[in-house]
């Protein structure tokens, strides 16, 4: 995309985000879901397929791109985000990464309109953040496969028209083999969504167990076809590496709502005959947060640009993941205690926020899986075995 058509829909996303999604966080908050004005103005400004290739009906953003939008995205309540995420993120590019041709042709102009909500199915009640023990099955019949199991805290399932399903095909193979995964279409016999979970924060944004019972598909739903056969962990591991990017550049985009926050509350809550921001102690906690934000951001934007050219798509989106993650965590902190009594007070923006910023170092790989990447990964480029 030119960087004046860039410009263009950065501007037009930021506008919306501030004025129409902001205005409204308190209606998501109180409701557990985001209006379908807002789902429907979304897809209309290409928002479920800002990631997927213009071939494919999507807007074909780099990564580098894709960071700055979602440093947009981020600064409203991350379940606006979450609502189009899966289709760009991890369940979208199980397609762009593992699919055929024709697979890709027939099913993601229908992901990156919209038309489709996809999620990724992936994790288990005995398999999260290390994906390779999973214990869903499927089994060749005919010229079908039927699959067995349940899925755990699968974002957008209750909403989902698609499934990407990881399945163990091959039950003899290593952990992170004989995994294989499939489209499976919601109203598919056998598969069922149970109750929303309630969660701590991300209000909006929902996730449930999906349960798979005798669950058959055609053969054409195995993703990459014949070949895709036991592909499916490594077809995971490239997915969830632009997924962390990306949960990254959402963090950064909440960190800096945070700082807003917590400045412009400084700068007009009066105590002891001044406004707190002339506090030292004040300042320091706000010099932090920036300080933060801005290590954030940059080691993002420069991981975004390494993923772009290939040099690194590994230890890079890890450490973006891992940093960014637990910088908004403490800047959330931070925002509280600037608020003071006021920032424990259901209402109160930062409150939302600090409940909402915890789920970020869980998912796409604990902050502990990530220094397991990130440590091997260099100390494998050392020669270690």
């Amino acid at each position: 995309m030119q960087e004046s058509d860039f410009a263009e829909v950065l501007a037009s996303v930021r506008r919306f985000v501030r004025e129409r999604v902001v205005p409204l966080e308190p209606e998501i908050e109180e409701t557990d879901a985001i209006p379908a004005a807002l789902r429907a103005d979304a897809a209309e400004m290409g928002l479920f397929g800002f990631a997927i290739p213009e071939l494919y009906g999507g807007l074909g953003l780099s990564m580098s791109e894709e960071v700055r939008l979602v440093y947009e995205l981020g600064y409203t309540t991350p379940s606006f985000r979450s609502m189009f995420g899966t289709n760009n993120g991890i369940a979208g590019h199980v397609l762009l990464e593992g699919a055929t041709e024709e697979q890709k042709k027939t099913w993601l102009p229908k992901v990156a309109s919209g038309e489709w909500t996809a999620s990724f199915a992936l994790t288990e009640a005995g398999a999260g953040s290390d994906p390779a023990g999973l214990a869903t099955v499927a089994r060749r019949d005919g010229d079908g496969w039927v699959i067995n199991g349940s899925k755990r805290f699968i974002t957008n399932a209750p909403l989902a028209d698609v499934f990407m399903v990881f399945a163990r095909t091959d039950p003899d193979a290593p952990p992170g083999r004989g995994i294989s995964t499939f489209m499976v279409e919601k109203g598919t016999p056998g598969v069922s969504v149970g109750p929303r979970d309630h969660k701590m924060g991300q209000a909006g944004a929902w996730t449930a167990d999906v349960y798979l019972d005798d669950a058959r598909v055609p053969a054409s739903a195995l993703i990459g076809g014949e070949g895709g056969v036991g592909r499916g962990y490594a077809t995971a591991m490239r997915c969830l590496a632009h997924g962390r990017i990306h949960i990254a550049a959402l963090c950064v985009g909440m960190c800096q709502r945070l700082v807003d926050e917590s400045v412009g509350y400084a700068a007009t809550r009066e105590q002891g005959g001044a406004v707190i921001g002339t506090y030292q102690l004040v300042q320091g906690l706000i010099a932090d947060s920036a300080t933060d934000l801005y290590a954030a951001r940059a080691l993002v934007t420069d991981v975004a640009a390494k993923f772009d050219d290939g040099s690194d798509r590994r230890i890079g989106p890890s450490c973006a993941k891992y940093f960014a993650s637990e910088a908004v965590g403490r800047i959330a902190d931070r925002a509280v205690q600037i608020h003071g009594g006021s920032g424990y007070i259901r209402g109160v923006p930062v409150e939302r926020f600090y409940r909402d910023a915890r789920l970020f170092r869980i998912y796409e790989g604990t902050s502990q899986i990530q220094q397991i990447v990130i440590a091997r990964g260099l100390l494998a480029q050392a020669g270690a075995s």
